[in-house]
């Protein structure tokens, strides 16, 4: 099983980050004949800046800043072409979005959701994609392409504070700690 993609902390060229998805999405377009128009590029660049969930309306603030006549649709249009090209994933649990880090292939994405915190890791586990499809087919269902949400508690909310610690058994190192 793949490791989550944590979220970046401490010192981090988002830049470079930034800069690659850009890249690797005018490669994807290109390769299936999409157009990546300069507003797409830009809402695709936002979303990744931070390597968070990001709303529709934080997006539309972003923009705002740059483009007088910003406006809801154009960005929900540009979200619906990065899904589309599979550019972006919808965290629907947070009703928020996220740059894919697989964009050249077809997948479920899965992630893991903090309940409390609303930190995501995605998992890229194509042994649990097989297992999925498998399962679905056995019982005559057919998986869109899409995401699976698993809810739960990163170790920084699930670590109680230190007078309850030593009571309390260790939480399982599914998510690196932030430092």
């Amino acid at each position: 099983m793949s490791k989550p993609r944590p979220r970046k902390s401490g010192p981090h060229d988002h830049g470079a980050c930034i800069d690659r998805a850009v890249a690797t999405a005018t490669e994807v377009c290109a390769a299936r004949g999409l157009n990546l128009t300069p507003v797409r590029k830009r809402i695709l660049e936002i979303v990744w800046r931070a390597h968070e969930p990001i709303g529709a309306y934080e997006i539309l603030a972003e923009l705002a800043k740059e483009r007088d006549k910003a406006a809801p649709p154009t960005v929900y249009r540009a979200l619906e072409f990065l899904m589309a090209a599979g550019l972006v994933h919808r965290i629907d649990s947070l009703n928020a979005f996220l740059g894919c880090d697989a964009p050249g292939r077809a997948h479920v994405a899965q992630f893991l959701v903090c309940r409390a915190c609303h930190r995501v890791a995605e998992i890229d586990d194509p042994a649990l994609n097989r297992v999925l499809a498998e399962k679905s087919r056995s019982m005559g269902f057919r998986i869109e392409p899409t995401s699976l949400e698993i809810k739960g508690l990163c170790n920084d909310c699930a670590t109680p504070p230190p007078a309850a610690a030593a009571a309390a058994p260790e939480a399982p190192e599914a998510w690196p700690r932030s430092s």
